[in-house]
Order: C-alpha cells, then structure tokens, then sequence
C-alpha cells in the first residue's frame, strides 16, 4: 500500500465547456478503411495517471472506428480503467465492474471489460474470480486496445493477462533505459500510433495518443510512468514497472496540444516527479521544463504533484518558487516523520531534515501549499513513534495531508514484517491523527483570511462561481468559492483565473471575493 492522492469514479461527463461526444465518427480520409461502428463507455478509478491512461485508450479507440459514448447505459462495451491502490480502491474497482456487468440484462451493453492497474497487478487470477468481466487486458493490450474490444464483441476474447513483474522489462540502469526502441509498452509514452482522426493529440511528431474525456480548464499532463524506489509498503513498480521519463519535446508538444483544448492549468503527474530525467542524462532536466511549460500560449498554470523529499534539490524548490506560471505548490510524500519507521520503511528523512524543507519552501513562497500523505500503524509503530509523527505535523502546518491506515499489500516486502498491529489499533491510531489533521488544516486554511488568491475558475452555477487557488491541488485539496460584487454568471467564465481576496474558510475550503 502506498499513499497518494485520493481516488474517485470518473464517467465521461458533457457540458457547455465539455460538449457531447459526436453522434457520428469525424470523417475519414477515403484510403482508410472504416470498421463497423460500435460503441465504448470508459469509466476512470483511481488517480490522474490512470486520467491520462484513460485519453489514450479513447483517442485508439476512436481511431480505430469506435464511436465514444458519455453514458455507460448507451454503450455496447464498457471499459473500465480500475484501480489497484489500497484495498478500498480494489473494492470499489470489483464493484465497479460488477455495476456494469449488469447492464447487459436488458440494456445495450454486450461486453465489460477491465483495463488499468487492478487488471495489471491480478490479470488472469481477477479474470478467475471475477466472470462477469469478458476481459481482463494488461498493459501490453493498449496499443491495439480496439481491435482487442472487437474480438470481444465477436465473443473471441484474448485470453486474461498473465501478470509478471514489469520493472523487469527495462535495463537496471536508467541511462540504458529507452522504452520505445525496446518495444515495451508505457502507458502514456509514444509507441507505433494508427491513423488518428481529427481531435486525436498531438498531430506530429512522436506522441502519445489521446482523447479528452473532460472539458474542463485542468488536465493532467504525464512526466514519466514507473518508479525505481523500493519501499517496502508499495506494491506499484512492481505492475507500473522501472521509472520511464517522457522527452521533454513529447511533454511540450502535448501541453501545446493541451492549451489549444482550452486547458489552462497543466497538472504534471507521474509515480516520482523528482526523478524526472534522471534517465535522459539530466536530473534537473524538470527545472528547465517549468519555464518552457509555463511560456505555452494558452497555459495560465502548471502544478508539479509528487515530490519525494528526500530527492527534492534546492534548485528544484526554488524553480517551482520563482517561475513566473508556476503554483507554488508542493506535494511532498512524507509517509511518516520518524526516522526509525522511516528506514523500515525503505524511506529517508526525520522531522529536523522535513522542518527545514518546509521552512526553506515558505522562505522562497510564504502563500505556498504544502499537501503530504502518512501512513499510520506501519509495522512496528511505537507510540513513541506516532507522537513524533503528530509532533512534526503541528509544527508543519501542511495545507492538506492524506491519512492511511496500514494494510499489507500482496507482494510487498513489509507483508511479511513482523510487529503487526492489531486492525483495530490502527484505525484508533489513524482515526486520531486525521482529527489532528483536520483541525490543523483548517487553522492553516483561516491563516490565508485576508490574502490574495488567483482562482482558476471550475465550475459556474446559478451566478456562484468554484475553483481553485494556487495552493490547491485538483479534487484533493479543497477548492476556493467566489464571491461577488454583482452576478458572477455575468462576467466570469469557466477557465477564468481570477484574482479574489479571502474572507472565510471552513476546513480547507476559502470563500474569496473577486478584485476587480
């Protein structure tokens, strides 16, 4: 198990910024054979790499004749990208599928299928125990994702992915690694593309496909895919496979692409964001891209997620600081403050070397938003070592922070740890730090009283306008209401980065009223 951002089901939605999906395909150049029209249904678990995951699968399957449908209800096969986090995640995968298997009584829907990291960790043991699905894919299926849903169709399904251990699959050495020329498959990173239709991204040079699902001003934009630590609670190098960084030219050519889509804020997600061109010869190869992102006409915002602090430089800090279009954000994976459960759990830090990262970051940006995740009732825990924990968090004051209790994951070195605690005090223990959490967070929320925010404009309804300041990242770190003067519906619109004022907060959420 590992802790990240938290997770939620995504549908394809429509709006007036998300038009809906065409009722016919876009046309085709007439030396293209068309393949009879079916139509797909994606629905999205887990974090926002399985979003970009999820644009790839769209923009292949649209490309290779299937017509993208919002509703599941109205599709002949659903795909469903799960997620294989912690076991809540899991559960909520199963049921997710379960849900749309019964769609076949009566309705249109002829096939289910399972894509994603639950059907990449479990392949042909979740095809097993779970029949309702016609199809279990891996990662490998991406690339000829449609003609794998046809033979679907046609009641020939491939046979269940057979999981294996994907960190295998490149060089040990990151320098050597270079996933395109080696033929394995990295979702979201360039490999042989079909003939792609109009609205299919970018359109030259080598790229990953994609399709946008959401309309909305913000999308993800992927750094790299995999990791190279090894902690002992994670269980995802192994299915997501070794740390794989995208060229900085595919990135740029991506997030022009993206700002021509109308997204005004770039949210760079990858497993380690730290590690960024560490395999491309240049560990710092993230603080030149910044600027380059952030000149992207269009781009109002870039929003770097997960840090891991024991690899983030000082010229890191002070890139995402002082770049002009960058929030001042920081999503820096703490797990815990102790050193001891630290090292058990293949981790470095202590609250001394935490404290003096957060404190150099508020020197460089003192409105910066600090987010960080811990895990409580790792093997082992003392009670000591929880009250360094809750110690180093009040002196913190971190904007959000995610609380897990532990659970083993299948595979992982700490399932076999000794020092287990007892389920129900790890839930005592984490139910006492998320209440610390909680009153912590809406101090430092009610600290922001009387500052300036630019709020990059989500949502607009009955005059009332949402979204988000720079310290909030998308869907986990509360998000920022507008105020007047006068009806916002009138002068505002969605993607509008608006400088406001606060005047309240409750929890992590502000009320801003808007400067004019």
């Amino acid at each position: 198990m590992t802790a990240g951002p938290s997770y939620s089901k995504t549908v394809m939605t429509a709006s007036p910024e998300n038009p809906p999906l065409p009722a016919t395909l876009p046309a085709r150049p007439a030396d293209q054979p068309v393949a009879p029209t079916a139509t797909v249904a994606l629905v999205t678990l887990g974090c926002a790499r399985n979003d970009v995951d999820s644009e790839e699968l769209a923009g292949r399957l649209e490309a290779g004749g299937f017509l993208l449908v919002a509703d599941p209800e109205d599709a002949e096969t659903v795909v469903v990208n799960t997620c294989g986090f912690v076991e809540s995640a899991k559960k909520d995968s199963v049921d997710t599928l379960l849900s749309a298997a019964d769609l076949r009584t009566g309705g249109v829907t002829r096939a289910v299928v399972a894509v994603g990291c639950l059907a990449e960790r479990y392949g042909q043991d979740l095809a097993e125990s779970l029949p309702e699905a016609d199809a279990v894919l891996g990662f490998d299926d991406y690339p000829d994702i449609a003609a794998r849903l046809r033979s679907v169709l046609a009641g020939d399904p491939p046979p269940p992915h057979l999981p294996q251990d994907r960190r295998r699959l490149l060089p040990i050495s990151p320098t050597q690694r270079d996933a395109s020329a080696l033929a394995v498959v990295v979702p979201g990173h360039p490999v042989a593309a079909p003939d792609l239709p109009a609205g299919a991204a970018p359109d030259s040079g080598p790229r990953a496909v994609r399709r946008r699902l959401d309309g909305g001003p913000m999308a993800p934009l992927k750094l790299a895919s995999g990791c190279d630590r090894r902690c002992t609670f994670c269980a995802i190098p192994s299915f997501r496979g070794s740390f794989v960084s995208r060229r900085p030219g595919d990135v740029l050519g991506e997030a022009r692409w993206l700002a021509e889509q109308g997204v005004k804020e770039l949210f760079l997600v990858s497993e380690n964001s730290t590690s960024y061109g560490k395999d491309l010869g240049d560990l710092r190869l993230l603080e030149t891209l910044l600027p380059e992102l952030a000149a992207v006409e269009g781009v109002e915002r870039v929003r770097v997620s997960y840090l891991q602090p024991a690899e983030t430089r000082p010229g890191l800090v002070t890139a995402i600081a002082s770049t002009p279009g960058v929030a001042a954000y920081y999503d820096l994976s703490f797990q815990h403050a102790s050193n001891a459960v630290l090292r058990r759990m293949r981790r470095f830090g202590d609250p001394e070397s935490f404290l003096a990262l957060v404190g150099d970051i508020r020197r460089q940006a003192p409105e910066a938003g600090i987010r960080s995740n811990v895990i409580v009732g790792f093997p082992g825990e003392t009670e000591a070592d929880l009250a360094t924990l809750c110690d180093f968090l009040v002196d913190a004051r971190l904007d959000v922070v995610g609380v897990f209790g532990y659970s083993d994951e299948d595979g992982t070195e700490a399932a076999g740890y000794p020092g287990k605690l007892d389920e129900d005090e790890i839930a005592e223990r984490a139910e006492h730090v998320a209440r610390l959490v909680e009153e912590l967070t809406s101090q430092r929320a009610a600290d922001r009283i009387g500052s300036q925010v630019d709020v990059l404009v989500e949502s607009l309804e009955d005059g009332a306008a949402e979204g988000r300041a720079a310290h909030q990242g998308p869907e986990v770190d509360g998000c920022t209401t507008l105020t007047g003067p006068g009806d916002l519906g009138d002068t505002v619109r969605v993607g509008d980065l608006v400088p406001a004022v606060v005047t309240a907060s409750v929890g992590a959420d502000l009320v801003a009223e808007r400067v004019r």
